[in-house]
């Protein structure tokens, strides 16, 4: 696990290209007065290893944690990262706040599978992904906005919401040209899915601006401004 440079102060660090362990890729935008994480990893263990691939790329150290949205494979490392200020929508904080509530272990896992087996592929994974509950705990945001949030490193959080996650957040990088698209576009997940629903292009359009040459999502390669217009189009 290695992160690599995209453009500008943006570096990325793909996830697990295997579907089934709905691993998210993170970003950072590399900043001496402290960096911007992007998504926390999927668990305190990949968290760990993120973390070690960012001091080998000689990146600065994250003051800040942005989630794009609650779902659990972005923010269930947040536990491995304590001394970073969490910033996230406030739909997210409230979907947040619920989940930490719950008591997460192997045992609960299965209970839920056995009550809705919709859950199987997500909790399984979740299940290989944890080594240990014993000090995992999900954290909300300890901040949080409602429309844009900009942070003082040149980084601008703007809600676009969408049928994926009601709290998706999009992470705009102006001086590097680089757009954080998260999964804003993507369909619900699978335990909520209809057959009809698919990815919402339209969302992506209503983003595209000549001003961002980078688009990347958290679980595909980055695609540049005309790859991202062409895969508009052809949708």
């Amino acid at each position: 696990m290695q992160f690599h440079h995209l453009a500008g102060r943006v570096w990325i660090c793909p996830g697990d290209p295997d579907p089934g362990a709905v691993q998210a890729g993170v970003a950072v935008v590399a900043d001496e007065r402290g960096s911007v994480m992007i998504d926390a990893g999927q668990s305190p263990a990949h968290a760990r290893e993120i973390r070690a691939a960012l001091a080998a790329a000689g990146l600065p150290p994250p003051r800040w944690l942005v989630y794009t949205h609650h779902h659990w494979d972005h923010v269930w490392g947040a536990c491995a990262w304590p001394e970073v200020e969490i910033v996230g929508h406030v739909a997210g904080a409230e979907l947040l706040r619920a989940e930490a509530a719950r008591p997460w272990s192997h045992r609960y896992l299965r209970e839920q599978v056995r009550d809705n087996p919709r859950l199987a592929p997500s909790f399984r994974a979740r299940a290989f992904a944890v080594d240990s509950w014993e000090d995992f705990t999900v954290l909300p945001p300890t901040r949080t906005f409602a429309d844009t949030c900009d942070l003082p490193v040149g980084v601008r959080l703007q809600h676009v919401g969408g049928g994926h996650a009601p709290d998706s957040t999009v992470v705009l990088v102006p001086d590097s040209g680089v757009m954080l698209l998260g999964d804003s576009y993507y369909p619900p997940p699978a335990h909520l899915r209809r057959p009809d629903d698919g990815l919402d292009l339209a969302l992506v359009n209503r983003l595209l601006d000549d001003d961002y040459h980078w688009y990347v999502s958290s679980h595909g390669e980055p695609m540049t401004l005309e790859q991202t217009r062409a895969a508009v189009d052809a949708g």
